[in-house]
C-alpha cells in the first residue's frame, strides 16, 4: 500500500500507471481482434484506451517547461558526450510535448483548423529523436563501464575461468566474441540501472518507428513493448536507485 501511495503521489508515477494501462489495452485488443465473441469487450477496451490517452495528454500540459529546465541543467555537465546527448534529448522532448499539447488543444476544441496528422507526425519525430539520444547515452555509459570492468583483476580471473571451463564451447564460439559478451553481461548485471534504461529505450523505439513508417510492426508488438517500458518506468519511480543518472 505504501508503494502504491508513493507512486500515485507523483505526477510521473500517475503517468506511468496510465501508460501501462493504455498499452495493456492495446495489447489485449490485438490478441482479441479475431475473436468475434469478444467484439463488445474490444470496443470497451478501445474506449478505455482513448480516455486514458486524453487523460495523459491533460496531465502532460506544461511538462515542456520541465524538459527545458532539465536541458538547462544537463548543459552544465562536464562530460561532453553526456552534455550533448542529454541536452539534445531534453530539447526534443520539450518539442514533442509542445506538439502533444497542440494535439490536445485541437481535440478538445480550443484550437480550430489544426492539421492533426502533421502535428502527430512531428510529435513522433521529436519523440524518436529523444529516445535515440537517450539510447546513445546508454551505449556510451555501457562502454565506459565495460572499460572499467575489463581492468579489474578479479574480473580478469573470472574471464579466464569462463573461457577455459568448456573447451567445446570455446571451439564453437569465437573467443573474442565470447569474451565481449561475457564482459557485457557482467557489466550490465553489476549496473541494473543502465540495463533497465537501455531496455526501456529499446522498447520505446517501436512506437514512433511504426508511426513514421520507418519500421512497420503490429499493434501487438507496439503494445507489448510499451507495456514493458511502462513497467520499468514504474519500478524506477518506486526504486530511485534503479534510475540511471545523470
Amino acid at each position: 500500500m505504501d508503494a502504491f501511495v508513493k507512486l500515485t503521489s507523483q505526477s510521473q508515477g500517475k503517468d506511468r500507471i496510465l501508460r501501462a494501462m493504455q498499452n495493456a489495452c492495446a495489447l489485449s485488443m490485438y490478441l482479441l481482434r479475431n475473436r468475434s465473441e469478444r467484439k463488445e469487450l474490444v470496443a470497451k477496451l478501445q474506449s478505455l484506451q482513448n480516455s486514458i490517452s486524453s487523460g495523459r495528454k491533460l496531465l502532460r500540459l506544461g511538462n515542456a517547461a520541465n524538459s527545458i529546465e532539465a536541458a538547462k541543467r544537463t548543459v552544465q555537465l562536464a562530460d561532453k558526450v553526456l552534455r550533448l546527448c542529454l541536452t539534445a534529448a531534453n530539447i526534443n522532448r520539450a518539442l514533442y510535448l509542445i506538439c502533444d499539447n497542440a494535439l490536445w488543444a485541437g481535440k478538445v476544441g480550443l484550437v480550430r483548423s489544426i492539421d492533426k496528422e502533421r502535428w502527430s507526425l512531428n510529435a513522433s519525430r521529436f519523440y524518436l529523436f529523444s529516445v535515440v539520444l537517450h539510447l546513445t547515452r546508454d551505449v556510451y555509459a555501457t562502454l565506459q563501464l565495460m572499460t572499467l570492468k575489463s581492468k579489474d583483476k578479479c574480473f580478469k580471473r573470472r574471464m579466464d575461468q569462463h573461457l577455459s571451463q568448456d573447451p567445446e564451447v570455446a571451439q564453437a564460439v569465437i573467443p573474442q566474441l565470447d569474451a565481449l559478451l561475457f564482459l557485457l553481461w557482467e557489466t550490465l548485471k553489476c549496473h541494473p540501472a543502465v540495463a533497465l534504461d537501455t531496455l526501456r529505450n529499446i522498447c520505446d523505439l517501436f512506437g514512433p518507428l511504426d508511426k513514421l513508417s520507418i519500421y512497420h510492426s503490429n499493434a501487438g508488438l507496439v503494445g507489448f513493448c510499451g507495456l514493458i517500458s511502462s513497467l520499468i518506468g514504474i519500478v524506477t519511480v518506486l526504486q530511485p536507485t534503479l534510475r540511471i543518472a545523470p
